[in-house]
C-alpha cells in the first residue's frame, strides 16, 4: 500500500510499466498551490479547470489497493511530461488510464468520482488474481500465461466467442472451453492442493486437432502462445502411443466463416505454418509463437490445425492458447436478411 509515484520522465513512466501489471495512471497539472485552477488548453481543446477535489479520492484508492509488482498508481504533471501527455492523446484534465501489461486497456475522461470508482471495482477483481497467481474460475480477473507479452501488446483471449468454439477430433472426455481457462494449469501445481480435474484437451483417433475460434471483434494477432504438459512417460510397461505429445506443426487460418475438415486443411494454404522445436518449450510447457504480424491483421476468426506431434504417439495435449495482439471494437451481431427480399428482386 503506498501513496501515488510522480513520475519523473518518459523513461521512468517506461520502467514502471515493465515492472508493474496493472498501472492506474492520473494525468493532470499539478501545482505547487492547490486552489490555483486556471483554464488549460491541450490539443486546441479547452481541459477541465476542476481538477483538484478527485485527488484526495484518488489517493485514497492508492493507498487501500497498490500492491508493488501488481498494481501502481501513478501521477503524470501533463506540463511537465507533455510527450507522454502526447503519444496517449491526453484531451481533458484529469484523465486517468488503465494500463495492463504495459497496454492501455480503458480511460476515464473528467473528474468523475463514479467513473473512477467502477474502474477501480475492475482493478480490485483484476489485482487479487494477478497477486494469486492463479484462479480456479475461469471468468474475470487476470489470466494466467506461460510467457511474457511482446512489448507494446496485451493477452486480447478475452475477444475469443467461446460459445462458437469447435473442436474436432477431440476426445469427449475434454471440454475445448478448458483451452481459454484463465486459471493455471491444474498440471503446474503440485502437493495435496493440487487438482484432479483434467483441464486440457487431447486428440481422439490420431494426433491431429482442428481448433476453431471465433471473435467478438475483428483482432491484429502477433503471438500465438501453447502450453502443452504432457505427463512424463517413466514407465516401460506403458503403451507410449496412448501417452499424448506435445504439438509440433501447426497450420494456420484466418476469416474463415467456420471450421475446417480435414482434408481441407490438408489441401488449401495456410496463412502460416509453424514447426515448434523441443527448444521452444519453456519449463512451463508454454511455447511463444510470433507471427508474421502483416497477415493476421482484422481478423474474425482463426483455425488452428495441429498436424502432428513431437514423437510417435497417436495423441496430442494442448492445455491453454493465448492470443497477443490487439483487439478492435467489439461487433455487433446486426438482423440477417435474405438476399432478394428488395423490392424488384
Amino acid at each position: 500500500m503506498s501513496n501515488p509515484i510522480e513520475i519523473e520522465s518518459t523513461e521512468h513512466f517506461s520502467a514502471v510499466l515493465k515492472e508493474s501489471r496493472l498501472v492506474v495512471a492520473d494525468c493532470e497539472l499539478i501545482f505547487t498551490q492547490a486552489k490555483l485552477y486556471p483554464a488549460i488548453v491541450i490539443g486546441g481543446q479547452l481541459a477541465t479547470r476542476n481538477l483538484r477535489p478527485i485527488a484526495p479520492f484518488y489517493e485514497q484508492l492508492s493507498q487501500s489497493i497498490s500492491k508493488p509488482k501488481v498494481i501502481t498508481f501513478v501521477k503524470i504533471n501533463t506540463e511537465a511530461q507533455r510527450p507522454l501527455a502526447a503519444e496517449f492523446a491526453v484531451q481533458s484534465l484529469p484523465t486517468f488510464i488503465l494500463f495492463r501489461d504495459g497496454a492501455v486497456v480503458e480511460k476515464v475522461k473528467g473528474a468523475d468520482p463514479q467513473g473512477l470508482r467502477s474502474l477501480i471495482e475492475k482493478l480490485t477483481s483484476d489485482a487479487e488474481s494477478a497477486g494469486e497467481g492463479s484462479s480456479s474460475s475461469g471468468s474475470g480477473g487476470l489470466a494466467w500465461r506461460g510467457a511474457d507479452l511482446p512489448r507494446g501488446y496485451t493477452d486480447i483471449s478475452d475477444v475469443v466467442d467461446v460459445r462458437g468454439l469447435e473442436l474436432l477430433n477431440a476426445d469427449t472426455d475434454f471440454s475445448v472451453r478448458t483451452l481459454f481457462n484463465k486459471s493455471k494449469p491444474s498440471s503446474l501445481d503440485k502437493g495435496p492442493s493440487a487438482s484432479d480435474e483434467k483441464d486440457w484437451v487431447e486428440s481422439d483417433t490420431d494426433e491431429q486437432l482442428l481448433l476453431f475460434v471465433p471473435f467478438n471483434s475483428a483482432i491484429k494477432l502477433h503471438t500465438l502462445q501453447l502450453t502443452s504438459l504432457p505427463p512424463m512417460d517413466d514407465n516401460d510397461d506403458d503403451d507410449d502411443d496412448e501417452t499424448p505429445m506435445r504439438p509440433k506443426t501447426i497450420k494456420l487460418f484466418t476469416n474463415r466463416p467456420h471450421n475446417l475438415g480435414f482434408d481441407e486443411a490438408d489441401d488449401i494454404d495456410p496463412t502460416q505454418t509453424i514447426e515448434i522445436d523441443e527448444a521452444d518449450w519453456k519449463s512451463n510447457g508454454t511455447a511463444n509463437l510470433p507471427l508474421r504480424f502483416v497477415r493476421f491483421q482484422n481478423i474474425t476468426s482463426l483455425v488452428i490445425f495441429v498436424v502432428d506431434g513431437d514423437g510417435d504417439s497417436e495423441k496430442v495435449r494442448l492445455d491453454r492458447v493465448r492470443l497477443i495482439g490487439e483487439s478492435g471494437e467489439k461487433r455487433e451481431m446486426g438482423k440477417l436478411e435474405k438476399i432478394g427480399d428488395e423490392p424488384g428482386e
